[in-house]
């Protein structure tokens, strides 16, 4: 495994940690308040497709450069 290959595959399971935070939130319908502004739901609909496909993509890339070696 080269350097490329490893930070591919960390920031991919960040990303992915992420996406399992968004998807909890729209689960379990936690409110988050900002100042006086609620935080809407369709918020984390995006940031789970953002964050769930750069989870993917990356995990994807690194298993590329992983078979070019």
């Amino acid at each position: 495994m080269n350097a490329k290959d490893l930070w591919l595959r960390i920031s991919g399971t960040i990303f992915g940690i992420v996406a399992i935070a968004h998807l909890l939130r729209i689960v379990t319908g936690i409110s988050i308040l900002i100042g006086d502004w609620s935080l809407p739901v369709w918020l984390n609909w995006l940031g789970l497709g953002a964050t769930g496909f750069l989870c993917l993509w990356l995990w994807i890339m690194s298993i590329r450069i992983k078979e070019q070696i």
